[in-house]
């Protein structure tokens, strides 16, 4: 049996704040959803939990905003990826630096969302 992963779930303190990152920065496609949104990534999904939506069920201790990592694949070099972070004036926090991803080796630049969860962009 091979399964996939269908969405993962991001939690944040501001929609305008968050949506604006995540449409502009990580290029996610802005879905209502409730009293809330989540951002589709192709045939993937954040689901976003913040103000004024009441998600349930949720994880034992839930997913405080700013305590996410997640890491997205860049279509290009690492650099092109650097210059785009650039551009929406997010500071690069570390990289380039070499990485072991799901498909093998890589190269990764990591940043922060405006919550202060610790995003990767990986080129392969």
């Amino acid at each position: 049996m091979n399964v996939d992963l269908d969405h993962t779930v991001v939690t944040v303190s501001n929609w305008e704040r968050s949506n604006a990152f995540y449409r502009d920065v990580i290029g996610a496609e802005l879905v209502p959803r409730g009293a809330g949104w989540a951002y589709r990534l192709g045939d993937q999904q954040l689901n976003a939990h913040g103000p004024g939506a009441d998600a349930q069920p949720v994880s034992r201790d839930p997913v405080r905003p700013g305590n996410t990592a997640l890491c997205f694949r860049w279509p290009g070099p690492i650099e092109d990826a650097v210059a785009h972070l650039e551009r929406h004036g997010v500071p690069v926090e570390l990289g380039p630096v070499e990485r072991h991803g799901a498909r093998g080796h890589a190269v990764s630049v990591y940043f922060r969302d405006p919550d202060g969860s610790l995003m990767e962009l990986m080129a392969y």
